[in-house]
């Protein structure tokens, strides 16, 4: 396939010379696309679509993985940490290769535990991911780079949101001779920019069937959506969805194994469906049949249809500034380059805006020769009333083709109001700005939750984005079942720029509203000086008062509930929030009590469930998720931006532990802590249960000692979860709960609210720092990573290759009595990680530290007879970090 070519010429002059030793290296593999994802099954919804492109256009897609899922479950075995993660590794490898797919990159990264804090993620991870993942862009040079939604959607996972954010971030350090400049001088690598940037997935609408493309209306109309149907048959006949399907199940880790088949009727088979963030290069205009193409993310990267500008042509678009206002000017400059060896002769650009706005400039580029750039400068003047996003488009017309780019601005008045943002909302927006993609503003609803019943602040947040001092109103108007202590309050003398929050106290008046999922988003309007500038929402969480108890000692934990014991409300915790909704109230239903004496909090929980789950060893209570089990959720002050200042606890009712071998008596309870403060037995903990045909009891007593800080008793975080499964694979089926939404075991602002009348905490009591598991494979232990560090040439785990003098590779390998021999030739001390591989995959390993330069011969020991096509595959670490792979066939 013709290879694009980015012309780079001002920021390649900077770059010094390679290497002479990275002169005589073999190239590392030349990628067409790379998808970026944080976990090895992320790119599973995406395959349809990479499968399509490898089989049509012989499109060669890589995968980087950032973790490689350790913190999963595990449906299939006792696996877990690093062997769990060899074993996802594997399972990656096969279920790409069914998409055509044969690089994956595995970053090492540890992979810790469900959250959807993207911020916590980034300090788990740490500051080097950023620059493994611009380093394996700069060795593969993928035209086409995807990854995940960056957005801390509800629900979206926490590590989702970072790689996504690590993808996009790399799109642009990757082309900048600046960016980690020590690959480019010490390395021997040179910027690289790829042409297009999409993440997968669509906000919007469509139909299934082959339309599902040129039927897309998105959410934001300024978007470019792209859609490639799953519903196209390969060349062996089946669709592309089926086969997609086949690959998700080979996670069956995580459980997938069980994915029922997809509709044999292609008419009800949709999209993938990728939206693009940024481009290079030409790409087919919105609302043509070119842009409902299934080649139109290809298109101008990889592909050239008829009519258009040759591959290797750049052009872009960038306007003064994102948000205009009507009647004011802006600029916007088109520019244009034609490949290194592709002139475009006689060029001119013609804007598109939308109807009413004013253009002046002339387009003209003059005559474009080869590697040579052209560029116009317009102004823009918006309609009177233009308000919200809108599309700047430019067409480019040449001698030798046409093409199209456009790039996104947000209309509206001089002054901004929206509702305070959630700490993990703000951030993403900070961080929008600070990496410059303006576009990717605004994609969460601004949300915040308030009790049923109760009352908070809420903030609207007033910017000025005009260029002089402006003074004014701001009014909220809230929908029924709401009030506010005043409806319109004024802010004065703001500086262009500037920001203030004006503050409302709102109270829910009407304690019939549905709480949850149940009840949704509540929205309503702020209005600054007039015009609505936002619709934001408010989402109410279940309250309770959890009452003191009678007796002197508490409750008994025993399983039951005894006369007088909780006197508080029941609880409904029979609301799904994920998974199959419950076939009846047999098949999975509960509620739930509290009390609390002195310094201890007692929770008993009743389950209507037909069908328990497998049974799991006690050795083996943990990953709740995979079985039946109750799970309790604590935020001590109802302030927590994720749950690593949380406490999480899970009983399961049941194991298989018994005192009588093979008896079909169920053995005791067990319980967990999990994605919390301190993962682990829940230690402290007392918990007690009781198995009945069709119900089980969970009875928890948890001294407030082992949360993680002071409990406010106006204010505690409080959610009751319950996960069933009617399976014995180790899959769930439903999750039921108090406050329920999408990923809410992750979200303790969503979390519902309890008062504790007379509790009183210690005043000393310390907030302790969180343990996070830290522990991931190296690739320098997976002989698959090793294999194909050797096939493509590209150093492991986003890292860079060992200095010439510090590297080290086996150079023979011999079959023996006791194992097999194998030699070693070093240029500097360091670490040899062995594997003898076969047909059938490992029979021996062994990690040897080397003292010195020279040759050293050791022996790896077998764990089988050797098999066909014997190998010794190795990794090297050199002492100042670098790695090496190399193999020897076993004589």
């Amino acid at each position: 396939m013709r290879r694009l070519l980015m012309a780079l010429v001002t920021a390649l002059a900077l770059v010094p010379a390679l290497p002479a030793a990275a002169e005589a290296a073999e190239a590392p593999v030349d990628l067409d696309a790379l998808f970026v994802g944080a976990h090895p099954d992320d790119e599973a919804f995406t395959l349809s679509t990479l499968g399509q492109w490898k089989e049509d256009h012989d499109v060669r897609t890589g995968v980087v993985t950032v973790t490689r899922g350790e913190g999963g479950g595990n449906a299939v075995g006792p696996e877990e940490g690093p062997a769990l993660g060899l074993l996802r590794e594997a399972e990656e490898r096969a279920a790409v290769a069914k998409a055509g797919i044969g690089e994956v990159f595995n970053l090492d990264d540890v992979d810790f535990y469900y959250t959807v804090s993207a911020p916590l993620t980034d300090q788990v991870w740490g500051g080097d991911t950023l620059e493994k993942v611009v380093r394996t862009i700069r060795q593969t040079r993928p035209e086409i780079l995807l990854t995940m939604d960056p957005a801390p959607m509800p629900g979206n996972h926490g590590n989702h949101q970072e790689a996504a954010r690590l993808a996009i971030e790399a799109f642009y350090a990757a082309a900048d001779p600046q960016a980690f400049r020590e690959q480019i001088t010490r390395e021997g690598l040179r910027p690289f920019a790829p042409a297009r940037l999409l993440t997968g997935g669509g906000r919007g609408t469509s139909q299934t069937g082959p339309s599902c493309a040129a039927s897309f209306q998105p959410a934001n109309p300024a978007q470019n959506v792209y859609g490639v149907w799953s519903g196209r048959a390969s060349q062996g006949g089946r669709t592309w969805a089926a086969i997609e399907r086949d690959a998700q199940r080979t996670y069956a880790s995580q459980g997938w194994a069980v994915f029922p088949d997809v509709p044999s009727d292609p008419a009800q088979l949709g999209c993938d469906f990728f939206t693009q963030v940024d481009a290079r290069v030409p790409f087919p205009e919105p609302g043509t049949a070119a842009a409902a193409a299934p080649t139109a993310i290809l298109d101008g990267a990889l592909t050239r249809p008829g009519g258009t500008v040759p591959l290797g042509t750049l052009l872009t678009l960038r306007t003064s500034t994102f948000d205009v206002r009507p009647g004011t000017p802006f600029t916007v400059e088109v520019t244009a380059t034609a490949a290194a060896r592709e002139p475009l002769g006689r060029s001119s650009a013609a804007l598109r805006v939308p109807e009413g706005w004013v253009v002046k400039g002339s387009g003209d580029l003059g005559r474009i020769a080869a590697g040579r750039t052209g560029s116009a400068t317009f102004t823009v003047i918006p309609a009177a009333g233009a308000a919200g996003r809108v599309r700047i488009g430019a067409m480019l017309t040449t001698e030798r083709g046409r093409g199209y780019t456009d790039r996104q601005v947000e209309a509206g008045s001089g002054v901004r109001g929206q509702q305070q943002l959630l700490p993990q909302v703000d951030q993403y927006e900070k961080w929008v700005t600070e990496v410059g993609v303006p576009q990717l503003r605004g994609l969460v609803t601004p949300v915040l939750t308030l009790p049923a019943g109760g009352s908070r602040q809420v903030g609207v947040v007033v910017t000025n984005v005009s260029d002089a001092a402006r003074s004014g109103t701001v009014r909220v108007d809230l929908p029924a079942g709401f009030a506010a202590d005043r409806t319109e309050a004024a802010y004065r003398d703001l500086a262009p720029g500037a920001s203030v929050t004006v503050p409302f106290t709102v109270t829910n008046t009407d304690t019939s509203l549905k709480t949850s999922n149940e009840g949704g988003d509540y929205a309503y309007t702020v209005t600054v000086d007039g015009t609505v500038t936002g619709r934001p929402a408010l989402e109410l969480v279940p309250a309770t008062t959890i009452p003191q108890a009678a007796s002197t000692t508490g409750p008994t934990v025993d399983g039951a509930e005894g006369d007088g014991e909780y006197t508080g409300t029941a609880l409904d915790i029979s609301r799904r929030w994920e998974g199959t909704a419950c076939s009846s109230a047999a098949d999975c239903s509960g509620t739930a009590k509290l009390a609390w004496r002195d310094d201890t909090l007692f929770v008993l929980v009743h389950v209507r469930d037909d069908v328990l789950g497998t049974r799991l060893a006690a050795a083996d209570c943990k990953r709740h998720w995979r079985t039946d089990a109750v799970e309790v959720a604590l935020d001590p002050r109802g302030t927590s931006e994720n749950t690593s200042t949380t406490f999480k606890a899970a009983v399961l009712p049941v194991t298989a532990d018994s005192n009588v071998a093979g008896s079909a008596t169920p053995g005791p309870p067990c319980a967990l802590r999990d994605a919390d403060n301190r993962q682990g037995p829940a230690t402290g903990v007392r918990i007690a249960s009781a198995v009945s045909s069709g119900a089980y009891t969970v009875e928890m007593s948890i001294p407030m000692e082992v949360l993680p800080g002071s409990v406010d008793p106006e204010h505690l975080g409080l959610n009751i979860l319950v996960y069933d499964s009617d399976t014995q694979d180790k899959t769930g089926q439903t999750r039921i709960g108090w406050s329920t939404w999408g990923g809410v075991q992750g979200d303790p602002y969503r979390w519902g609210v309890a008062t504790l009348p007379g509790y009183r905490p210690p005043a000393d009591r310390l907030v302790p720092d969180p343990v996070i598991p830290d522990t991931a494979l190296s690739s320098l232990d997976s002989p698959q990573s090793l294999e194909q560090a050797v096939h493509v040439n590209v150093p492991l785990a986003g890292g860079p290759a060992a200095q010439a003098a510090e590297s080290g590779r086996v150079i023979s390998a011999t079959g023996a009595q006791d194992g097999v021999k194998v030699t070693v030739r070093t240029g500097a001390a360091g670490t040899a990680h062995l594997f003898v591989r076969d047909a059938q995959g490992t029979a021996g390993s062994r990690v040897v530290t080397v003292s010195g330069a020279g040759t050293t011969t050791v022996t790896v020991p077998l764990t089988r007879t050797l098999a066909a096509a014997p190998r010794v595959v190795a990794g090297w670490q050199a002492p100042s970090g670098g790695t090496t792979a190399s193999q020897a066939p076993v004589r």
